[in-house]
């Protein structure tokens, strides 16, 4: 199996911490050099160590956001 490139080209915020120090962050990553999207998954304290993740594209985040901001989060039963 090839080896996968990535480079994180901007670190947009943590999501939140596990207690062993891996974070579900949010950042800009280029992937195998190819032009930076929103990436969402867990990284390892180092970050050479990551879990599966979602990839989003300029217009899949504007469609995201418009979801999310239509969403009543006091309705929802999630903890």
């Amino acid at each position: 199996m090839a080896d996968i490139k990535f480079t994180i080209t901007k670190p947009l915020g943590v999501l939140s911490e596990g207690s062993k120090g891996w974070q579900k962050e949010i950042n800009m990553v280029s992937w195998n050099d190819r032009k930076p999207k929103i990436d969402i998954r867990d990284w390892g304290p180092d970050h050479e160590k990551m879990g599966k993740g979602i990839t989003l594209n300029n217009e899949e985040l504007k469609n995201l956001k418009e979801l999310l901001d239509g969403i009543n989060m006091e309705t929802l039963e999630i903890e």
